[in-house]
C-alpha cells in the first residue's frame, strides 16, 4: 500500500516531500516554502510548494505544528517515507570494524556477546538499544548454582556445544550453601543431554508426583532456576543506553514523550512482543509511532532485526529504539550488521 501511494505522488511532490522529511531528521523543526525553494534541484516559487505542501497535508503526510509555521511528517508520512522513498547508506569500515571487534573480544559467554553487541550498537546509534537473547533449546552439559550472598544466587548453564550462559536468582534469604549444592547435584542428575525445555517438562513431572528427595528449601532453588531460565515463550530481554534518548530533547512535548517512552522500556511487557513479532519475521523490521498496537509511544521507533543460530534458525532479536526522527538509512544497515554479526559468532 505505502510503495503505491508513493507512486501515486507527482515527481514535485515526491521531491518536496523528501526534503521535509530530510530537514526534520536533521533538525527536528518546521521547514518553510522559502526554505524550500532554495534546496530544490527544480526552481519552484515558494507559492508553488505551498500549494504542493497543502496537497500532501491533505493526504495525511505533512501537517503544520502552529499557524504559520512551517510543515513537519506525520508519522504516516515518516512511515511512507522510510517503505518507499528512503536510500540507505554503507556502514563505514570503521563502525563495522568496531562492531565486529567487540563480538569477537566477547569469548564463549552468550551474555556477554549480547550485553558487548548491545552497549556498541547503542553508542553507535545513539539510541536505547534492546536485544531478546535466545532461550537454549540445545543440549545441557552442566547446571551449577553459585552463591553470592543472602537471597541471591549466580545460575550458571553449560551447554554440550561449550557455551556458558548466567542469571542472577533472587531466592529466600535462609537458603544454605549445602542447599544449592544439593540442587545442581539434583538437576544434573537428570540433564542426559536433555534441552532446558525438555529438562523443565521433567522436572515439574517429578516434583509434581512427589517421586523427589529434596527438602522444601532445595526444591524452592531447583523452581527458581527453571522458572528463571525457561519461564514463559520469550527469552530475556536486555535493555541499555536509555541516557542517549536525553541527547536530542527541545521543548517539553519532547520532554512528555521520553518519559512515556522511559516507561514502557521499564515495564518491558509491550516491547517483548514487539521483539517477538519481529523475531518471527526475518529482515530488519521498522515501527514507527503508534503502528503496532503494542507499542504506542508516539513521536517513537523501533528498528529491529533476528539473528539465526548455525542452523539459520531465527533465535533472537537485537535492534535500537528512539525518536521519529532517526537517521534511518544510517541506522537501519547498523542493526542488520550487528544482527547479523551475533549471527556468526553463535554461528
Amino acid at each position: 500500500m505505502l510503495r503505491r501511494n508513493v507512486m501515486e505522488l507527482s515527481e514535485r511532490s515526491r521531491e518536496i516531500f523528501r526534503q521535509v522529511v530530510e530537514s526534520y531528521v536533521a533538525t527536528g523543526e518546521p521547514v518553510g516554502s522559502r526554505t524550500l525553494s532554495r534546496r530544490l534541484s527544480t526552481a519552484l516559487s515558494p507559492a508553488t510548494i505551498r500549494n504542493v505542501m497543502a496537497d500532501l497535508e491533505e493526504a495525511g503526510l505533512l501537517y503544520a505544528p502552529h499557524t504559520s509555521a512551517g510543515r513537519l511528517p506525520t508519522e504516516a508520512g515518516m512511515r511512507l517515507f522510510v517503505s518507499g522513498l528512503l536510500e540507505l547508506g554503507q556502514l563505514p569500515e570503521p563502525e563495522r570494524d568496531r562492531i565486529e571487534r567487540q563480538c569477537r573480544a566477547t569469548g564463549k559467554s552468550l551474555d556477554t556477546l549480547l550485553e558487548d553487541a548491545l552497549t556498541t550498537l547503542s553508542g553507535l546509534s545513539r539510541c536505547a538499544g534492546l536485544v531478546l537473547a535466545p532461550k537454549t533449546q540445545v543440549a545441557l552439559k552442566h547446571i551449577e548454582f553459585v552463591p553470592l550472598g543472602p537471597g541471591r544466587a549466580l545460575l550458571v548453564l553449560v551447554t554440550g556445544d561449550g557455551l556458558v550462559e548466567n542469571r542472577v536468582l533472587e531466592l529466600p534469604p535462609d537458603v544454605s550453601l549445602a542447599a544449592l549444592t544439593e540442587a545442581s547435584n539434583y538437576l544434573n542428575a537428570h540433564l542426559a543431554g536433555r534441552t532446558l525445555d525438555e529438562l523443565r517438562e521433567v522436572i515439574e513431572t517429578e516434583l509434581a508426583s512427589q517421586r523427589h528427595q529434596l527438602d522444601e528449601l532445595t526444591g524452592k532453588v531447583v523452581q527458581a532456576g527453571l522458572a528463571t531460565w525457561a519461564g514463559g515463550t520469550s527469552g530475556q530481554l536486555i535493555v541499555r543506553g536509555q541516557s542517549h534518548l536525553l541527547d536530542d530533547v527541545t521543548a517539553l512535548d519532547d520532554l512528555e514523550r521520553i518519559r512515556s517512552l522511559f516507561e514502557a522500556l521499564e515495564t518491558k511487557e509491550h516491547l517483548l512482543h514487539l521483539l517477538d513479532a519481529a523475531h518471527a519475521a526475518d529482515g530488519v523490521q521498522i515501527f514507527i509511532g503508534a503502528q503496532n498496537e503494542l507499542f504506542q509511544v508516539s513521536g517513537c521507533s523501533m528498528i529491529v532485526a533476528p539473528y539465526h543460530n548455525s542452523r539459520d534458525q531465527i533465535v533472537g532479536a537485537i535492534g535500537v529504539i528512539g525518536p521519529t526522527r532517526l537517521n534511518y538509512a544510517r541506522i537501519i544497515p547498523l542493526v542488520d550488521y550487528t544482527a547479523k554479526m551475533i549471527g556468526r559468532m553463535i554461528g
